[in-house]
């Protein structure tokens, strides 16, 4: 694992959730769009930090650290799509 790998996975991962959250609102416009916003906000901040994570200068075992930030990634990912499904499960009663 290295920094480009990391870095792709985050831009691929986190743009994957945020377009199944747009796809969402598209579909379903008058059902829960407030609540899925702001977990494309979070999805955002996820994003944002887990570059700057990316970008600090580390020392020592680079490949660890970065397996480190993507498993960090996944269950953050992962929480986050769990957010999005209770949303869309709500939405539909």
């Amino acid at each position: 694992m290295n920094l480009r790998d990391f870095k792709k996975d985050v831009d691929y991962f986190v743009g994957e959730f945020v377009d199944d959250c747009a796809l969402f609102i598209t579909l379903n416009p008058t059902k829960a769009t407030e609540e899925v916003t702001a977990i494309i906000e979070e999805a955002v901040d996820l994003y944002n930090d887990l570059k700057d994570k990316g970008n600090e200068k580390v020392e020592g075992r680079k490949g660890v650290y970065y397996a480190g930030l993507r498993k960090e990634m996944f269950e953050k990912v992962d929480a986050l799509y769990e957010k999005l499904s209770s949303v869309v499960a709500a939405s539909r009663k």
